[in-house]
């Protein structure tokens, strides 16, 4: 059964989020509102809770998953990242925008993508996820909370609870989110002397890229 937190969306309380982090801590899996729609987060460097991960959301190892990270200096300790993608990355962080790129010795090599060795990072811009993010610490592994079988996200947080109790450790509540997934961009191709591609149009505009 599901723990369910019900936050301010501005300013959260810390007693409930340090709860929702030391579920994390234990391995669960955790449904958390962010700047685009819900996701499904779990610690890093617990195998076992990433398998769950992608049970849940029945994806396979070529399936990017996200790192959230708290912000850029953070998420250059986990991606290759060049001066040219910094700037691109530096325009659209905080924001709905995840970036794929290549993955550092950081990430644990079950979570990067097993051919091309890459990872999704994106900085949110998200009062509450931000919070949870600084309390627990180190980014978080996660992924669109997407039900198998559907292609829109979940935006609320008593429908979660509803669908996925028996599946997560806990629904972190912070009200509606926006219901569409963030922008998808691979920035792998610049570091090379190329353009940045489009995977997936989603919430975040990508004229802030330049394209």
């Amino acid at each position: 059964m599901a723990q369910y937190f019900e936050v301010h969306p501005e300013n959260p309380q810390q007693r409930l989020l340090k709860q929702a982090v030391a579920l994390l801590e234990r391995g669960e899996v955790v449904a958390v509102p962010t700047d685009s729609s819900y996701a499904l987060a779990c610690h890093l460097d617990d195998k076992d809770a990433v398998d769950r991960l992608r049970r849940i959301r029945q994806v396979d190892d070529k399936h990017h998953l996200t790192l959230l990270c708290r912000d850029l200096s953070e998420l250059a300790n986990y991606a290759k990242v060049d001066n040219k993608q910094y700037r691109l990355l530096k325009a659209a962080t905080p924001g709905p925008y995840t970036f794929l790129l290549e993955a550092t010795k950081e990430v644990p090599r079950r979570v990067s993508h097993p051919q091309r060795k890459t990872i999704g990072l994106r900085v949110p811009d998200h009062a509450v996820l931000s919070e949870l993010l600084a309390l627990h610490g180190a980014p978080l592994l996660a992924t669109t909370l997407i039900p198998p079988g559907e292609t829109q996200p979940l935006n609320d947080a008593q429908e979660i609870r509803s669908r996925f109790e028996k599946l997560i450790g806990a629904v972190i509540d912070a009200g509606a989110c926006a219901s569409e997934p963030t922008t998808v961009v691979d920035l792998t191709p610049v570091g090379e002397g190329g353009d940045p591609v489009v995977v997936r149009l989603g919430r975040g505009p990508v004229s802030v890229l330049g394209l």
